[in-house]
């Protein structure tokens, strides 16, 4: 699932990769919302919001969630070059590496979090996310080569409609439609889902959601990373 590159994919390889980490940024969305009002992994809605907070004068609330935005472009531009390097030297194991990195992140904001007042840190909290949800969704981007992107739920949306188009047409456009809408249905049902879990986990729990969190990634990653270096 995180070994095999671009056209080496199966869909099936996709379909599971796209429900595992979109539940899982689906979830960490939701939480992100209920500790800081901000979702994290929304970044066309906190340009948005920027924009209308900016209209009305109040600029460091603006400000604030511009800074969302950096975030995640930081985690993918960081995930990016991490990749782009590990290819350059035929690591097979970068993305499961990546993923393993994301975990830590995780890990290590839960942990923080658990142990100290929640509402003390909701700034620091959703910029952490933030950059997450960015390495997380370059990551699927990349080893996809474009197929899955698990935070990008506007183009998942359009995708489906302009699937769903094709599918009134000639037996290719159905032919070729079908695996797609598949793809993009499951992304996007599987965010929702995870949003809900995350939001009931989250009542539950607290903060340890996000180490709970980490151990599903790390379960996901780790024996990945181990099989490519075994190969």
């Amino acid at each position: 699932m995180l070994i095999k590159v671009g056209d080496d994919r199966t869909s099936n390889i996709d379909l599971v990769l796209a429900g595992l980490l979109s539940s899982m940024a689906g979830a960490l969305n939701a939480v992100g919302f209920l500790i800081a009002g901000s979702f994290t992994a929304n970044m066309t809605g906190n340009i948005s919001a920027s924009a209308d907070h900016l209209a009305n004068g109040a600029i460091l609330t603006s400000l604030s969630f511009m800074g969302l935005v950096v975030a995640f472009v930081f985690g993918a531009s960081i995930a990016a070059l991490v990749i782009q390097a590990g290819e350059r030297r035929h690591v097979r194991s970068i993305y499961a590496l990546a993923i393993t990195a994301e975990a830590l992140i995780l890990l290590l904001l839960g942990v923080a979090l658990a142990l100290s007042s929640a509402n003390a840190h909701e700034t620091f909290m959703v910029i952490v996310l933030s950059f997450v949800m960015g390495l997380q969704n370059a990551v699927t981007t990349m080893i996809s080569r474009a197929r899955v992107r698990t935070t990008h739920v506007s183009g998942m949306a359009t995708d489906i409609g302009i699937e769903l188009a094709a599918l009134v047409g000639d037996d290719r456009s159905r032919h070729d439609a079908v695996p797609k809408l598949k793809l993009h249905s499951l992304t996007l049902a599987s965010f929702a889902m995870g949003g809900v879990l995350g939001a009931l986990l989250f009542h539950l729990v607290g903060s340890w959601l996000f180490v709970g969190a980490a151990a599903v990634l790390l379960l996901i990653a780790v024996p990945e990373a181990l099989r490519a270096h075994r190969s």
